[in-house]
């Protein structure tokens, strides 16, 4: 009686194994789902980024105001007729 219940306790072990651990086991599958979600994340930045990007192409495409502040801002450049005033910085 006791071979019999040891053989049918290690028969369920050997059956169990590749459900837990084997190809397709949920290990496995526990492992996919979490490399997922970590690409879902990566992807969602990617698109609020590509979104914000888009949105900047489109803005510069449909007017002169948003190439004029561009170049104000990040060129100092002026108009004709402006004058151009700088105001230094007390430094620390």
């Amino acid at each position: 009686m006791r071979w019999s219940t040891l053989v049918l306790a290690i028969l369920i072990l050997l059956l169990q194994y590749p459900l837990w651990f084997g190809k397709g086991g949920w290990y496995r599958v526990w492992d996919m789902d979490r490399q997922v979600a970590a690409q879902r994340d990566v992807n969602q930045k990617l698109e609020q980024r590509n979104a914000a990007l888009d949105a900047e192409v489109r803005d510069l495409k449909s007017g002169y105001d948003a190439i004029e502040e561009r170049a104000r801002y990040e060129l100092g450049l002026v108009k004709e007729g402006e004058v151009f005033v700088q105001v230094p910085q007390k430094q620390p």
